[in-house]
């Protein structure tokens, strides 16, 4: 079986993916699969790569990014060029396929790039349409968690427009309902790109107007003494939690940069907490799950305080596979391997585009 792995993407998140990328490719079963790169510029466009059939041809981390000498290479070895192919996407429906994408972000994790596989017809791995745009939307997601019954901190959403046309007013909801600190997020980012804690009025106004450099609509949140903890879910119907993980943290907030550059933050898996605690993390991630109709992955984020509180902080669809990364690690820690899981992930996506043709066929009847 052949899988079209994608990543790279027009994102903000783009070499986040490229790193997910190369860590997946060197993990996959080439007894079973050979696998085919597929890389999306920061343009747009799509670059289909030399198909890869067994380990000892896996790429090295500049494999998977485009060369800056000519846009249409790839290195598959050190020291060895293979030419890469611009496709359209409607050119990835093959039989025997399944569609791998660890795209990250807008146009790759929230419903676009999997409408378009829906609509050509192919298996891929991960959320559907409906998950992906909702885990990735954060005010929507919160508004979900909400009818779900899941505790969370207090919020208030702005639009670019509330902000251009009465920014006295969106000071006035936030102060008034929050006090400092506040975090703001931009609703359809995630790995803290665009994402500020605030202390005073002038650090708000600054967090808000870069938060909305990223997306028109930005979430503040209420800022709280909290641990940050982490739990990962794999299924479809069946749906399966790990052990929760925490993100040991030296500073109230880690950026970009000190998560995927320098390396700065700490796991501890599994996390120090009671059973209660456990149990009830992992609960919340299955009722979390279910109320985005996730499919497939997720890491679930949570804020732990001192009195054992618990706050759903947000779903992550398609979850970082870096050396680095919480979600396989977590399931490293609960008894599944790295291989075995990018197989699991496989499977599921089978197991749902076999189950929608079922439903198809049932509709034509």
């Amino acid at each position: 079986m052949k899988i079209f792995l994608i990543y790279g993407g027009k994102s903000a998140e783009h070499d986040i993916s490229i790193l997910t990328a190369f860590s997946i490719i060197k993990e996959v079963y080439y007894n079973y699969y050979e696998v085919e790169p597929i890389y999306i510029t920061k343009d747009g466009e799509w670059i289909r790569g030399a198909a890869i059939k067994q380990a000892d041809t896996v790429p090295f981390s500049e494999a998977l990014r485009l060369s800056a000498a000519d846009n249409r290479s790839f290195a598959v070895k050190e020291g060895e060029i293979s030419t890469g192919n611009a496709i359209r996407p409607s050119e990835l429906k093959e039989d025997n396929a399944v569609i791998f994408p660890v795209l990250h972000g807008p146009n790759g994790e929230d419903g676009t790039v999997q409408g378009l596989f829906e609509v050509i017809g192919m298996p891929y791995v991960g959320a559907g349409v409906l998950a992906s745009a909702c885990g990735m939307d954060k005010i929507i997601s919160k508004q979900l968690f909400q009818l779900a019954g899941l505790p969370q901190v207090p919020y208030v959403p702005i639009r670019k427009n509330e902000w251009l046309t009465d920014a006295p007013e969106v000071f006035k909801r936030c102060e008034g309902s929050l006090i400092y600190p506040m975090y703001v997020k931009p609703a359809n980012l995630g790995s803290s790109v665009g994402i500020s804690k605030t202390e005073n009025r002038e650090e708000l106004k600054a967090a808000i107007e870069l938060a909305l450099r990223y997306d028109r609509r930005v979430v503040v949140e209420q800022g709280i003494e909290a641990r940050e903890i982490e739990v990962a879910v794999l299924g479809n119907d069946d749906i399966h939690t790990s052990v929760p993980g925490e993100l040991v943290k030296e500073i109230d907030f880690y950026d970009f940069d000190a998560k995927y550059i320098n390396n700065d933050v700490t796991l501890q898996i599994p996390a120090h907490v009671s059973e209660e605690v456990k149990s009830q993390l992992r609960d919340y991630s299955v009722r979390a799950f279910q109320a985005i109709d996730g499919s497939g992955l997720s890491r679930c984020d949570f804020f732990l305080t001192s009195n054992d509180e618990i706050f759903i902080n947000e779903v992550n669809t398609m979850p970082g596979f870096t050396q680095f990364s919480m979600y396989p690690l977590l399931w490293q820690n609960t008894g599944l391997n790295y291989g075995d899981l990018v197989e699991e992930l496989i499977q599921l996506a089978l197991k749902r585009f076999n189950e929608s043709l079922a439903f198809e066929q049932t509709d034509r009847v």
